[in-house]
């Protein structure tokens, strides 16, 4: 193994990693382990895109954050005159390649494992290894010299906003947060399976997810409005993390809101769909942690995973791999 000392008293990074909300909060542990262990005075950037800026504009271990709308020639001529030492492309794909071409820094890339996703998903042979993506990330410095710290991952809230009422009275700090939203509706519990486990919750609850959850948050919460607060489409990205924060439980599909979520440290339960945890995105938390994170899925199913991300409805037509989940085990976890 090369590691490479720095001799300089300034060293400048730049992070890349474009999208989406739970592969960039995965990040955060590089961010921290880069900024505290590197010698010297460190200025970490980060370029993502526009809609993930929020993200990362108050982690106070960078120094800068670049967001892109549609091309990296709307800052790759600001990314040139930082001069930046090292690259460390967590992204690997065409647009970062071309950012890596028009920078001179040293640059280490991340595996993706591509090929080997694709065999678990076309022909269900799982050759990846057993280690979760946020190890792999730091893997991808590992020549610098950094090592995990052990800390899990970070989310940072805007000053102030535990100032903010964003809850019915009677909520605070008693509520079971429960995630609706998902960027593909493989991933989605269905809306009968929510009504069925929110039957047999006997404790408040939160609904969070974005605009597209709205109506079945409030189909939900007419079930029981007076223990059902239904946040979905009223809720900023933060704000919806500070409810994260403060509710005592997370019952989410595999979305990027399991991952803030893993962030608080709280003890989730994560009901998994076309996706499957050997991909190495189960929720990540802290070492020696005395949360906990229980997987609930239906496993040995032929068709599962049938995509790494998901799509708009099941290629199959049974949608087995969240129609067979019992929702008594949910609530028994």
């Amino acid at each position: 193994m090369i590691y490479f000392a720095i001799m300089e008293n300034k060293v400048k990074l730049l992070i890349i990693r474009f999208s989406s909300i739970g592969d960039i909060v995965l990040t955060t542990p590089v961010i921290r382990c880069l900024k505290e262990q590197l010698e010297g005075d460190v200025e970490i950037h980060y370029l993502t895109k526009k809609g993930y800026v929020e993200l990362l504009n108050h982690n106070p271990h960078l120094t800068k954050v670049y967001g892109i709308e549609k091309t990296t020639n709307e800052v790759i001529e600001e990314l040139k005159k930082e001069q930046f030492d090292y690259i460390i492309d967590l992204h690997k794909n065409l647009r970062s390649a071309r950012v890596k071409k028009n920078l001179k820094g040293l640059a280490f890339s991340f595996d993706k494992l591509n090929f080997k996703k694709w065999l678990l998903v076309n022909f269900k042979i799982n050759l990846l290894p057993d280690v979760h993506i946020v190890d792999r990330y730091l893997n991808t410095v590992k020549a610098l010299g950094v090592e995990n710290d052990g800390l899990g991952l970070d989310y940072y809230l805007p000053k102030g906003i535990e100032e903010e009422k964003l809850l019915p009275d009677g909520f605070e700090g008693i509520y079971i947060t429960i995630v609706l939203g998902a960027n593909h509706a493989t991933k989605k519990v269905p809306l009968h399976k929510l009504k069925s486990l929110i039957e047999q919750i006997q404790q408040p609850i939160v609904l969070i997810g974005g605009e597209a959850d709205k109506m079945w948050g409030e189909e939900l919460e007419q079930m029981n409005p007076k223990r059902i607060f239904n946040a979905c489409g009223k809720m900023s990205l933060n704000q919806s993390a500070y409810l994260l924060k403060n509710s005592r439980e997370v019952i989410t599909p595999d979305t990027g809101m399991m991952h803030i979520a893993a962030a608080f440290n709280k003890n989730i339960t994560s009901i998994w769909g076309n996706t499957v945890p050997h991909f190495g995105m189960f929720p990540y938390l802290k070492q020696n942690s005395k949360s906990i994170s229980k997987i609930v899925e239906v496993k040995d199913l032929n068709c599962r995973p049938c995509s790494k991300i998901g799509f708009e409805k099941c290629p199959k037509g049974h949608f087995k791999c969240m129609e067979e989940i019992p929702v008594r085990s949910i609530v028994k976890e």
